[in-house]
């Protein structure tokens, strides 16, 4: 799969990656429509391959209206039947959200076989212009419709947007991006280290020959699939953390088992938000001491919605929905009176004072004496941030 923040950096990952394999089938795609009740345009281009992959795309030649991974999902599953072992690369335009993307895509429907029973996974490659990458993660003013893991779009903010799309990738190709880019492009490339420390950054040179960097991304391998698309967007994943400062950007984690007083968090965010690039990770907040709350900040823009439940003893079908991993993690987090219930936020910024960052959210938990007045005094406080809970009037 292949994504970037621009159609031209996007293109050239394409050139590297046919460079490498020739053979490849190229399935572009396009996504045209809003956030209204109406069921988006979606066009695709096939090109490469053999004439028997092609003809097989019988669809391509007229736009089809609907869920866009509905309709790649049959596109995929044609070339399938058509060429057992082919290799696509599934170009995807910059409004698509590309691991909620993945994940609809290898999500099988009633009925119908999984995609996993046709391809192996192989890297989300992502080509990025460095010039265009620092623009976007500082604009919040403004929104863009994005397409995921539902058939409409939702709107971020320019700077979420492309956040999203750094963190989707395995593999990276930084470009030079334009002339008055150039001295950004080491800081572009230390800051993607930080957004997705997991990533190969590769930096797209004229002089080296980028096909044979990106030859052995061009297969499947087991590292890419271990875990499935769908795990990814778990909210309680653990996020990553690049450890060290590079060019004065760094990464700083921040874990509590306590719950979160939601107005002292409230207070707390104007000493927070200021210097912090991006954060993403989870809260445990008094008020709704049930709801998992996922934080996703780009820029000064900062999102919190309920994302799930914590997992519960005895809540069979919420274990057997959770991912492995996050199993895993509960399991080991796993306290006897609040479960797997805790804080964990990673910030992305340059040059963050660490120790003030924590030292702000710790002051943000609920003491020792908040802490034993128990969850019914907690659903009482004042929560600025997420509103006040509506209270059953028979308790």
């Amino acid at each position: 799969m292949v994504s970037g923040n621009t159609p031209e950096a996007r293109g050239r990952v394409l050139d590297l990656l046919l460079r490498a394999s020739p053979e490849a089938l190229v399935l572009s795609v396009s996504v045209l429509g809003d956030a209204s009740e109406r069921y988006p345009s979606v066009q695709r281009l096939a090109s490469g391959g053999d004439e028997g992959q092609r003809a097989s795309l019988t669809s391509l030649s007229q736009a089809a209206t609907g869920d866009p991974a509905v309709i790649v999902r049959q596109d995929l599953r044609a070339i399938a039947r058509a060429a057992a072992g082919a290799h696509v690369v599934l170009a995807l335009p910059g409004n698509v959200d590309a691991v909620a993307f993945l994940a609809e895509l290898w999500r099988a429907r009633p009925g119908t076989s999984a995609l996993r029973d046709y391809y192996d996974l192989a890297p989300i490659a992502v080509g990025l212009d460095p010039g265009r990458l620092l623009r976007d993660l500082g604009c919040v003013h403004r929104a863009v419709q994005v397409f995921g893991d539902r058939p409409r779009a939702v709107p971020l903010t320019v700077a979420e947007a492309a956040a999203r799309q750094s963190e989707a990738a395995q593999v990276m190709v930084l470009g030079k991006g334009l002339e008055e880019d150039r001295g950004r492009r080491e800081g572009s490339r230390a800051l993607l280290a930080h957004l997705n420390p997991s990533a190969m950054v590769l930096l797209d040179d004229a002089e080296a020959d980028d096909g044979i960097s990106l030859m052995t991304l061009t297969r499947p391998d087991p590292r890419w699939a271990v875990a499935g698309p769908e795990d990814r967007l778990d909210v309680v994943a653990p996020v990553v953390r690049r450890c060290g400062v590079d060019h004065g950007v760094a990464s700083v984690l921040w874990r509590s088992r306590r719950p979160l007083h939601p107005e002292r968090l409230a207070e707390s965010l104007p000493r927070i938000m200021p210097s912090v690039v991006r954060g993403r990770g989870h809260l445990w907040v008094a008020t709704r001491p049930d709801a998992v709350i996922s934080w996703r900040s780009a820029g000064r823009h900062l999102e919190l919605r309920e994302a799930g439940r914590w997992l519960e003893d005895g809540d069979t079908e919420g274990w057997r929905a959770a991912s492995a991993q996050r199993r895993t993690l509960a399991s080991w987090h796993w306290d006897d009176r609040y479960g797997e219930r805790r804080n964990e936020i990673v910030f992305t910024g340059a040059e963050l004072d660490q120790d003030r960052l924590r030292t702000v959210l710790d002051a943000a938990v609920l003491d020792d004496r908040e802490l034993a007045l128990g969850a019914d005094h907690w659903a009482r406080l004042p929560d600025p941030l997420l509103g006040t809970v509506a209270r059953d009037p028979d308790r």
